[in-house]
């Protein structure tokens, strides 16, 4: 996550073993009390996905109920006004509608907003107490890996990485796999709670069918990548597979709304061939029988390989350092813990020169870290990643964020524009020359110590260093 106050020092004669030290005492990707400032709500107080998408379900309810008795209310005026004048200004009843529904709004707020802080405070504070971060940083990845967007499910974003990522991210591929891929989040993102089988109850009664979206995004995302020998076939026979993976309704449901549920009604009934296997029909276990199988495959393993040391180590990531990740994770079961090891253990991820450019979520985290400040306001926090282009828990489309160069590179100009107000916000704090000494020690080029030396002020010389290559790079 980058360096903080005397974290280089701590670890600079041995930083291989450090990492694993870290993964080997770090519980899971769970977020530990003690690790949070006190001032941090502990990710128990927070509301579960189903509790939020609940709560946000019952609000929209409301504001819908008020906006119609305000509707009626006016349009009751109205009449009365009608009965008393001749004529009416045209369009007034457009306007008593809008007026109806801004007041609902302003009765009953939208709870998914403040669901969404606070789920973003704890995620940024917990990075920004991490002793390393590497464990912090898994949990990042692997919630781009299986993102959501909270443009379309903002109350779940945040518990969707506490409930399907963090338990995983030091255990093993497969439970990951079905936690995400079964999560409602997942199921409302990707529009699997719209997809029926054309042959089952549901899809002859409705005359509605099979949306592909979610087994193809697993199939080519999540676990075996593009050109890796699955069909269009398979996409079909998978997204039947699929089918009844559903939420509960809110509405229909008030203690168990939002919650994973199979419905046999929405599900494609019969055996169904998938990569060559047979399936046959067991409701949900149909499903999670595919899903196994696709965390154990070789195209899988290469495929996560790839993009964990193209995170971690380089844009184009050495074959050696891929074959080796690939190994583990196929000799171990997909433990990710022991495909972490590797990756760290091999010196082809100490060989390349930190070239590499931090997304924007890890540059700032970075240079927050660099000053020793372990509390934000997440409003002003996530407006700067949305600033930089990477709007938390908002990846474009199911790919996720990128991991190259040429994705960030023509942010550089933003980023600099985030460095003079932070430096500015915290000038009368923290000295440059300190961050300088007590977190970069011996590994801040000369050329760094020089630049900031001649700044002509103590903010510039902050902006001057939170955009240097130490900073910026990895």
């Amino acid at each position: 996550m980058g360096p903080r106050p005397g974290s280089i020092a701590a670890i600079e004669a041995d930083p291989r073993g450090a990492l694993i030290a870290e993964l080997e005492r770090s519980p899971s990707g769970q977020v530990a009390a003690s690790a949070l400032p006190s001032s941090s709500l502990p990710s128990s107080a927070l509301p579960s996905s189903s509790r939020a998408f609940r709560t946000v379900a019952d609000a929209n309810a409301k504001r819908q109920a008020r906006t119609i008795v305000a509707t009626r209310a006016q349009d009751e005026a109205k009449r009365q006004q009608m009965s008393e004048a001749s004529s009416m200004v045209e369009g007034a009843g457009q306007d008593g509608n809008e007026m109806a529904a801004k007041i609902a709004a302003d009765a009953v707020p939208d709870p998914g907003r403040p669901i969404y802080l606070e789920e973003a405070k704890l995620r940024t504070e917990t990075a920004l107490n991490a002793e390393i971060g590497f464990t912090e940083r898994l949990v990042w990845f692997w919630s781009n890996h299986f993102c959501v967007s909270a443009d379309k499910i903002q109350s779940m974003s945040g518990a969707y990485e506490r409930e399907a990522i963090r338990p995983h991210v030091l255990g093993r591929f497969a439970d990951m796999l079905l936690a995400a891929e079964g999560h409602p989040a997942m199921l409302f993102y990707l529009d699997n709670t719209a997809s029926m089988g054309p042959n089952s109850i549901a899809g002859i009664n409705r005359n509605r069918g099979l949306n592909e979206n979610f087994a193809r995004e697993t199939l080519e995302l999540h676990t075996l990548g593009v050109r890796s020998g699955y069909s269009q076939d398979d996409v079909i026979s998978f997204a039947n597979v699929l089918t009844g993976w559903t939420l509960v309704p809110p509405g229909d449901n008030p203690e168990h709304g939002g919650e994973f549920t199979f419905n046999p009604r929405l599900h494609e009934p019969g055996a169904k061939t998938v990569m060559g296997k047979v399936y046959e029909d067991e409701g949900v276990e149909q499903g999670r029988a595919v899903l196994r199988d696709l965390a154990a495959h070789p195209a899988t393993a290469t495929h996560l390989a790839t993009k964990l040391a193209r995170h971690f180590v380089s844009d184009t990531p050495p074959a050696p350092l891929v074959e080796k990740m690939a190994k583990a994770f196929l000799d171990t079961g997909g433990d990710l813990k022991e495909t972490a090891k590797v990756m760290v253990a091999s010196a082809e991820s100490w060989t390349q020169t930190p070239t590499k450019l931090k997304r924007p979520s890890e540059w700032v985290v970075g240079i927050v870290r660099a000053t020793g400040i372990t509390q934000v306001d997440p409003v002003r926090f996530t407006a700067g990643q949305a600033l930089l282009g990477e709007p938390l828990w908002r990846p474009s489309s199911p790919k996720g964020f990128p991991d190259d160069e040429a994705s960030w590179i023509d942010g550089i100009g933003r980023r600099l524009d985030v460095a003079n107000n932070f430096a500015e916000r915290v000038a009368d704090k923290v000295d440059p020359h300190d961050v300088i000494e007590a977190v970069f020690g011996s590994t801040v080029s000369a050329e760094v110590k020089e630049t900031v030396g001649r700044a002509e002020s103590r903010q510039q010389a902050l902006a001057l260093l939170f955009m240097s290559a130490e900073l910026q790079r990895r």
